[in-house]
């Protein structure tokens, strides 16, 4: 499906939803709208779980973009329930914002997962056994919850931009501001984190 038509059918959703007495069931429409845009949600599911994520495709979680696309699915259809974007921009921005909290779900679920492994082979004092299956250091789970904790607009902005890899250009698009407002975003989230996890850097950088 081509990026325009892919547009075309969301705006049409969207209008649908927009137009939809207060009594009505939107659950229809939402699966509708989410079954016309399954091709993008698919690609941007796979760049982001192969971009930023990586590990999780990896055994032994080995998840599936399709896997993954279903989860963010059901997220949606339950966020549209109380969340009706007006644009397509917002209707993407909140699948992607769904996406990266999938992805940190199943990723705190597979730490928690292999620390218990690592206690029970600790028990057993195998020398043999290898000590981490996912590589992963607790750093990296005090990085996702201080993502996790940035004020919304912040939060959004450092997701697209530093998690998910968009241009500024692309990610004030999605989010329809201007550039300014990205990189007053963007400045901000990485001034909220440096202050957070100050002793994860080994040189600070010091703003006259």
């Amino acid at each position: 499906m081509g990026e325009e038509h892919t547009t075309a059918v969301v705006e049409r959703y969207l209008i649908e939803l927009a137009e939809l007495p207060g009594d009505a069931s939107a659950e229809p429409i939402v699966r509708a709208l989410l079954a016309g845009s399954v091709d993008r949600l698919h690609l941007l599911c796979a760049t982001l779980l192969h971009r930023n994520y990586p590990r999780l495709a990896r055994p032994p979680l080995n998840l599936q973009v399709d896997e993954m696309l279903s989860g963010v699915v059901e997220r949606m259809i339950k966020a549209m329930r109380v969340v009706r974007p007006g644009t397509v921009r917002q209707f993407f921005a909140l699948a992607n914002q769904h996406m990266r909290w999938e992805l940190n779900e199943l990723a705190r679920r597979l730490d928690h997962e292999t620390r218990a492994v690592e206690l029970r082979e600790s028990a057993i004092g195998d020398p043999a056994t290898p000590s981490s299956v996912s590589q992963v250091s607790p750093n990296t789970v005090r990085m996702l919850a201080a993502i996790d904790a940035l004020p919304d607009d912040e939060r959004e902005t450092f997701s697209l931009v530093r998690v998910q890899g968009m241009t500024q250009t692309d990610a004030a698009a999605v989010l329809n501001v201007s550039v300014k407002t990205i990189q007053r975003r963007l400045n901000r989230s990485l001034l909220l984190l440096g202050e957070k996890l100050r002793d994860l850097q080994p040189h600070p950088v010091h703003h006259g």
